[in-house]
């Protein structure tokens, strides 16, 4: 008996089957088949020989590998019952729900009172599929791994690209083939982290940006995962994702995470397109529209507050173009630095003695919003709150510390309540509309309900204040998914706002993030966190990619350097309708010391090219550089927007530097632009229009 299910997209088919009401097998994925295939054929087909050195039967890849199936790989679930028992359960189908989305498969092993129920959509005109398993037992029991539905890969995608990362230098990719045995990466930091992005695109060697096969997944969970991208003896390979191992307590009720998964033909541009699309569209739901100009004072003043300072630095910021104001780090307990005060959220009256009210009253009264600072789930020893409640803390009393700071106990009712308690009076007495929550140092335990406690926290502050913007910043770029997005609205890609770092940062990151989601600030002449002296054209140019904000003190500028920015900020709010909603899609440069995006309108009728030369080229003249995505048969109007920036160095003729050039769009993604030569560290940004 064979039971088969189809999940079907514009863009992939993932097709189930179920052999004797065993848990189902992915017996296809891959492009988009028609609705008359023959499912039942398409399972039976899929059945793999057997020969010498093998068990008479291949035990099933499921969506759930079953250790009593004698599956010789990593397995779906590992399961304990209270007295440390492993449990090998026997799961038999039990019932479906359909959906006009998707299916809901229940399976049970009666023998253990356990119900395994898998729910599998696929979300509308993005083809993302969207993934989770669920586990219920009559007895408590303990649950070691979870595994969120597990899908294979072909074995002509034999290379994976997964991603790493450290503080200043998120989402760093590295293309690693597959080879016999498990690939694992178990984070258990507690959070997302720089170093654990958790996503991993099974590729062919040929695939580039623009052009090849590629399976992509990304795991929706905050919490810390764990990663398993495995090739059998046999040659199937699985992909796995869960929360970290050991993670959750005892209970009768186990969930992952949702699996975020796509097929495409079209290079990873198709799957990024899909995530950037479902992201926009499908997750982050109540954010400004149009995306307001930010700027953030932190790498302005730090620690040392001070109204008056803070009000020209407002003013100024205003003048540049901004539309929001953050006032960072330092403005409640008695918090000069970072060894105090982290739990006593509430207004420092020594820096500001009538509380907040003058500096948001001048911030208002400019046209801008007013945004603030928190670092909820932590907590200082030099603390009223520590004082009064050492037990709210995370782990034993003897643990590292990390940037001189402890971790509260998001688990605990109490703690949420207190939080929730003080983060609602401030923004109920002041007039804020944003909020940038930060959480500077991984967890001392790693426990999935610190994540799923805040979670809780969250939900309810947006649901007390659903006016409220919140950014997810962790360090920079160490608490972003699709967990963290569901419930906020802009993330802090990276505390590195060297403009030649974020150019890879931002790049890499566009495989799953929009624009309109992914801060980008223009930083200080000479950056923080690098030490480099950047230019401000490429600094502008480069926060202009995404949503663009201000991170430096403006009153540092010189008048050049302001008119630039001004220049830069007034085209980006002229274009931010529809650059916010266009497909970021990365060009396959053949130069490897350029970066360059197209951002292409939803309409397709428009784009805008960035190219960053990052690094001196080896060769002298510059690689034509290809586009993408047009439509081969339309003429396309070509303007260098920023040819003024051409360096004396520059000292042929080439037509952008004179004129826009008018060509048709097979023209350009077969050629490509020819853009003048120019110094490392710059960029071009060119201007496309269909005529």
């Amino acid at each position: 008996m064979i039971r088969t299910w189809h999940l079907g997209g514009h863009q992939q088919s993932l097709v189930l089957a179920s052999f004797h009401n065993q848990l189902p097998e992915a017996v296809y994925w891959g492009p988009p088949l028609p609705e008359t295939d023959n499912l039942e054929m398409i399972a039976n087909a899929n059945r793999q020989d057997v020969t010498g050195g093998m068990l008479d039967q291949n035990p099933p890849l499921s969506l759930s590998p079953e250790v009593s199936k004698t599956f010789p790989g990593e397995a779906g679930h590992s399961l304990r019952d209270k007295n440390g028992n492993s449990l090998a359960p026997r799961f038999s189908f039990h019932e479906e729900e359909n959906a006009e989305t998707g299916v809901a498969l229940t399976f049970k092993d009666r023998d253990l009172g356990l119900t395994l129920r898998f729910a599998l959509e696929v979300c509308g005109r993005t083809s993302i599929l969207k993934l989770e398993t669920e586990l219920k037992s009559d007895a408590p029991i303990q649950a070691d791994w979870l595994a969120a539905p597990v899908l294979p890969v072909p074995s002509q995608t034999n290379q994976m690209i997964e991603f790493s990362g450290r503080w200043c230098s998120e989402f760093q990719t590295r293309r690693l083939p597959f080879a016999p045995g498990a690939r694992t990466r178990d984070n258990r930091t507690g959070r997302t982290d720089h170093a654990h992005f958790p996503g991993l695109i099974a590729v062919r060697p040929g695939t580039t940006n623009t052009s090849g096969e590629a399976y992509a997944f990304h795991y929706g969970w905050s919490g810390g995962h764990k990663m398993v991208a495995e090739e059998l003896f046999d040659g199937r390979r699985q992909v796995q994702f869960g929360h970290a191992s050991r993670t959750g307590k005892p209970g009768t009720h186990f969930q992952s995470a949702p699996l975020y998964a796509t097929y495409t033909s079209s290079g990873l541009n198709g799957a990024a397109v899909s995530f950037q699309r479902y992201c926009r569209t499908g997750l982050v739901t109540a954010a400004r529209n149009p995306r307001p100009v930010h700027y953030n004072c932190w790498e302005a003043v730090y620690f040392d507050h001070n109204l008056h300072e803070l009000k020209s630095i407002a003013t100024k910021a205003h003048e540049l173009g901004a539309e929001r104001f953050v006032l960072d780090d330092g403005w409640f307990g008695h918090r000069d630095d970072d060894t105090s005060s982290l739990g006593d959220w509430v207004i420092d009256t020594r820096k500001y003695p009538d509380g907040l009210t003058p500096l948001i009253d001048h911030v208002t009264t400019l046209g801008m919003e007013f945004g603030i600072w928190f670092e909820p789930e932590m907590i200082n020893e030099d603390s009223e709150l520590f004082r009064a409640h050492p037990d709210w803390v995370l782990g034993p009393a003897d643990q590292i510390r990390g940037r001189q700071q402890l971790v509260l106990d998001m688990s605990r009712n109490e703690v949420q309540d207190y939080l929730f308690a003080r983060i609602a009076a401030v923004l109920q007495d002041n007039a804020i509309g944003y909020i940038k929550w930060d959480h500077n140092r991984v967890l001392p335990v790693a426990d999935a309900a610190q994540a799923e406690g805040t979670y809780a926290l969250l939900d309810r502050l947006r649901a007390a204040f659903p006016d409220v913007e919140i950014e997810s910043c962790a360090s920079g770029g160490g608490r972003i998914d699709y967990g963290i997005l569901q419930r906020t609205q802009r993330v802090w890609l990276s505390d590195s706002n060297d403009a030649l770092e974020r150019q890879r940062i931002q790049h890499d990151a566009a495989l799953f993030l929009p624009g309109a989601v992914t801060g980008s600030h223009v930083g200080p002449r000479t950056c923080h966190t690098s030490g480099r002296m950047l230019d401000i054209r490429i600094r502008a140019w480069t926060a202009a990619q995404r949503h663009m904000g201000f991170e430096m003190d403006p009153r540092e500028l010189t008048d050049e350097e302001a008119g630039v920015l001004r220049k830069v900020t007034s085209w980006w709010k002229a274009n931010r309708d529809w650059l916010m909603l266009a497909d970021i899609l990365r060009l396959d440069s053949s130069d490897p010391a350029i970066i360059a995006e197209q951002h292409l309108a939803k309409e397709g009728d428009r784009f805008t090219v960035f190219a960053a030369q990052i690094k001196t080229s080896e060769q002298v003249l510059p690689h034509p550089l290809r586009l993408t995505g047009l439509e081969a048969g339309e003429t396309y109007r070509v303007k260098l927007l920023n040819r003024e920036d051409a360096p004396g160095l520059s000292r042929g003729t080439p037509l952008l530097k004179a004129e826009d050039l008018t060509v048709g769009g097979q023209y350009l993604m077969s050629h490509g632009v020819t853009l003048p030569w120019r110094f490392p560290g710059t960029i071009w940004v060119l201007e496309g229009h269909r005529t």
